[in-house]
Order: structure tokens, then C-alpha cells, then sequence
């Protein structure tokens, strides 16, 4: 009995090995996906490199009345506004490059681990077939018209509250609230 349970537990670990163990045509079906999916690799490194620039900007913005005269509060504004920039052209290429250098041994390494050789064909095969690449181009159209009929079927609702919230923040601040002639600019 003890042979058996032996061999049956060497035989379980050598398939458990096998599975994980890489081949040449995994490698290059994982690098052929990571290529078709390097968009949103970058896209994910260039939000990972705006986040802190975009907090940094927003409790800026909050300390400005504070801490800055008024009559300097326009013009250190556009001094942090443009140090953000500088910084967002040094940083986001920078870590947009190390998110695509690094993809293979991360995300690479667990698609090696997660999948087999016939599970990456089958990912593959559907990332690079017609109808998901179709699909794919449609995506902005597709958002573009979910925004446009959001915004126009909560308009009426959403408008009058932004205009309150606006007199609320503006009540606080001891500053007259703006003329509602223009609309909010993420409102489109």
C-alpha cells in the first residue's frame, strides 16, 4: 500500500511540474498576447505615474487661498500647473518603458504559470479574431454614445444640482458663485 500511495503522489507532483514547467511555444504565445494587450499595459503605467502629480495638483488647489496672497494666487497656479506638466513628461514615459519592460516577467511569468500551452492558443485566438478586433475599434463610438445619451436623459436632473453644489462651494468660500451661462466642462 505504501508503494502505491508513493507512486501515486510522484506521479501527481510530476504532472503538477509538467504543467508548470515553460516551453518555447508558451513563451511566444505570451509574447504575442502581451503585445496585442501593451496598450493597456501603458495605459495602466501612465495612470499609475499621473495619480500622485493628479493629488498633489488637488491639495494644491485646496491650499492656494491659504496659503498664497490673492493677488499671486493666478500666477503660482500656473507655476505648479506647469511643474506638473514637467513632471508628467519626465515620468510617464519613463514608467510607461519599465511597465512594458517588466510585463513579460510579471504578468508574463503568471500567464506561464496560470495557463496552459492549448488555454494560451485559445486566449490568443480570441484577442486577434475579427469579431473581438471589430469590437475593440468600436469601443470610443460605443462610449461616445452612452455619454452623450447619459448626459442628455440626466441633464435636467443633474444640471440644477451641480449649479447647487457650485452656490454651496462658492457660499463657503465667501465668493460669489459663477454665472450659470457655462456648463461644467465634464458634463460635455
Amino acid at each position: 500500500m505504501t508503494k502505491k500511495y508513493l507512486f501515486t503522489l510522484a506521479l501527481m507532483a510530476a504532472c503538477c511540474v509538467a504543467q508548470a514547467q515553460s516551453t518555447p511555444a508558451k513563451k511566444e504565445l505570451i509574447g504575442r498576447i502581451l503585445k496585442i494587450q501593451q496598450q493597456g499595459i501603458e495605459t495602466v503605467a501612465r495612470g499609475l505615474a499621473e495619480e500622485p502629480a493628479v493629488a498633489l495638483l488637488t491639495r494644491a488647489e485646496q491650499a492656494l487661498p491659504q496659503r498664497v496672497p490673492a493677488d499671486r494666487q493666478q500666477a503660482v497656479a500656473k507655476e505648479i500647473q506647469d511643474d506638473a506638466k514637467k513632471y508628467l513628461e519626465e515620468a510617464v514615459p519613463y514608467v510607461r518603458s519599465q511597465a512594458v519592460k517588466v510585463a513579460p516577467t510579471t504578468v508574463g511569468a503568471l500567464l506561464d504559470k496560470e495557463f496552459s500551452e492549448a488555454e494560451l492558443k485559445q486566449v490568443l485566438g480570441f484577442l486577434e479574431s475579427p469579431a473581438y478586433l471589430k469590437f475593440q475599434k468600436l469601443g470610443p463610438d460605443m462610449q461616445k454614445v452612452l455619454v452623450e445619451k447619459v448626459v442628455a436623459d440626466t441633464r435636467g436632473t443633474i444640471d440644477p444640482k451641480i449649479r447647487d453644489l457650485e452656490s454651496s462651494i462658492a457660499k463657503r468660500l465667501g465668493v460669489s458663485a459663477a454665472q450659470p451661462a457655462a456648463a461644467p466642462a465634464s458634463r460635455r
